[in-house]
């Protein structure tokens, strides 16, 4: 149970970071400029979040044309602009809501002064050393045939390491999350039903796990993925790891919860 304080006292001066024009911000997230909708616990549904994000669309960056196009560098320059902006508003750290911006992981970590989480996949490595080398980290991802070794190595995978990997709609069928994320085949406008995306992928986790029994830990790439997390763990009894558990961590981490009890 949390004891709410009148205030905190340790805040008794207050004093003006560089450039930065507001402050009590959390995380900042870098959203696709797609118009679709994220059920509660997708990264682009603010009302799950337990504490303060801030958005801001990279002008130009669509699941076209950072996965799709397969030529991610065409957004280079879009994604830091957004990052510099939400760094400017006073954001503690930097996020966003695609697992495939790990392919701007080092350019955006150079061009702001706040940490940057870009992809749900700078987990992996730290998964690899909780599991150990025996057992494998199963990435689930949106599209296989799009998450390459560069998007791997920018985020601190090592290319080839204790890890395989799952394409929830290009080799599973997913199709609910094609009607919200796939610009070649979702409707106008894009929707979803929540017990259908659910059910599809619980049978997508527990195939990949057939095929590949010595995964010891799920690891879900994919901004939308999240809201499904815990049926998934329900299912397959395997620790489950998403952008939740991410944004969880990077928020703790700028903006460290105090402690009240008793002794």
């Amino acid at each position: 149970m949390i004891f709410w304080q009148d205030r905190d006292r340790g805040i008794g001066h207050i004093k003006a970071r560089k450039d930065h024009v507001c402050y009590g911000m959390g995380l900042g997230i870098i959203l696709l400029n797609d118009a679709y909708p994220g059920f509660p616990g997708d990264v682009r549904n603010a009302s799950a979040f337990n504490y303060p994000v801030q958005y801001q669309i990279a002008e130009g960056v669509t699941n076209k044309t950072l996965v799709y196009d397969k030529n991610p560098d065409q957004c280079r320059n879009a994604v830091i602009a957004a990052a510099k902006h939400l760094e400017r508003l006073g954001c503690r750290a930097i996020a966003a809501e695609c697992g495939y911006f790990a392919f701007f992981q080092q350019d955006v970590v150079q061009a702001v002064d706040v940490p940057v989480f870009m992809s749900s996949l700078l987990q992996v490595p730290f998964i690899q050393q909780v599991i150990g080398p025996k057992k494998l980290v199963g990435i689930v991802c949106a599209q296989k045939q799009f998450l390459s070794d560069q998007h791997l190595a920018n985020a601190g995978i090592r290319p080839g390491s204790n890890y395989v990997i799952a394409g929830s709609q290009d080799e599973y069928g997913v199709t609910e999350f094609d009607n919200l994320w796939n610009p070649e085949k979702r409707p106008d406008p894009p929707e979803a039903y929540y017990e259908k995306a659910e059910s599809q992928i619980v049978d997508c986790c527990r195939r990949f796990i057939g095929k590949e029994p010595k995964i010891g830990a799920i690891m879900l790439e994919c901004t939308g993925m999240q809201p499904f997390a815990r049926a998934i763990q329900r299912a397959c009894d395997l620790p489950v790891f998403s952008w939740g558990t991410l944004l969880d961590y990077a928020y703790s981490v700028v903006a460290h919860r105090d402690y009240y009890g008793h002794v």
